[in-house]
């Protein structure tokens, strides 16, 4: 999972009732390039496009790093400091609003914003009362973060069903463990193809069709990663459970898979 940049600084833990966010963590992002990727290399960007930020944005949702990541990505160069790190951006992602209470600056369509539970102990929720409209680059990268989880479940699990033993063998070794496994690389598979695809081509059919996919293969293969780890992957040392608490908050970004289907629906007969 992700580590903080400066190791003396305040993390939030999978214990805390309201997670802070970490602003070394932010900093170093900033530093990197993370937010300005984009940007043209004339306002101190690096000039890349989205199938470079779909390759960041995968990485990120491997290592389950905590933050309003995706909307202070989409406000750099708009919002001062968004893309240094210096400033944290939160906005409205169809009817849910991240780390609200911890961001510097509350884009569209927060209005009326109240909080909320949240199954993910890593992302604070905010609800607003009308959903903001889906952002394509939103949910594209959205679909790219649910790629690197799904990845991360998927190799857990492998890890797991090798050198966990009953029975006198690995779990790897019996049937039902292995088509577990192999349905999840598939899954994974399928998802990275479309992702990929849908950097390139920017269509909107495209862009939905990855999204449906990679929601698909971040929750079924977090659940069954942990139905590979059986009752440990529930524990709060292991990571599984909180693959498959992110990939469930991410699902109900930009209006949720309805929205997406319905999109891939009309573009198709039109």
């Amino acid at each position: 999972m992700w580590g903080a940049a400066d190791p003396g600084a305040s993390q939030p833990t999978v214990r805390d009732p309201r997670p802070r966010l970490d602003r070394a963590l932010w900093r170093a992002l900033g530093e990197l390039g993370f937010f300005s990727l984009r940007l043209s290399e004339a306002d101190s960007g690096a000039g890349l496009g989205l199938p470079e930020a779909v390759l960041v944005f995968e990485e990120a949702g491997r290592a389950l790093v905590p933050g309003p990541l995706l909307a202070t990505h989409l406000a750099a160069g708009e919002v001062p400091g968004a893309a240094t790190g210096e400033v944290v951006v939160a906005a409205a992602d169809g009817r849910l609003v991240e780390w609200m209470d911890e961001a510097d600056v509350v884009r569209r369509g927060a209005e009326g914003a109240v909080p909320m539970d949240s199954v993910d102990p890593l992302t604070p929720l905010h609800r607003v009362p009308a959903p903001a409209p889906a952002d394509p680059v939103a949910v594209l990268l959205t679909a790219a973060e649910q790629l690197g989880t799904a990845a991360r479940a998927c190799e857990l699990a492998v890890q797991h069903a090798r050198t966990r033993e009953q029975f006198g063998q690995p779990i790897g070794a019996f049937q039902a463990v292995k088509h577990l496994c192999a349905q999840m690389l598939v899954r994974a598979e399928v998802a990275r193809a479309a992702v990929y695809a849908a950097a390139v081509t920017a269509g909107r059919a495209d862009i939905a069709a990855a999204r449906l996919l990679a929601d698909e293969a971040a929750v079924r293969g977090a659940r069954d990663c942990l139905q590979v780890h059986g009752g440990m992957g529930f524990t709060w040392e292991c990571e599984v459970h909180l693959l498959l608490k992110r990939a469930w908050v991410r699902a109900q970004r930009s209006g949720g898979i309805t929205e997406s289907e319905e999109l891939l629906a009309a573009e198709l007969v039109t």
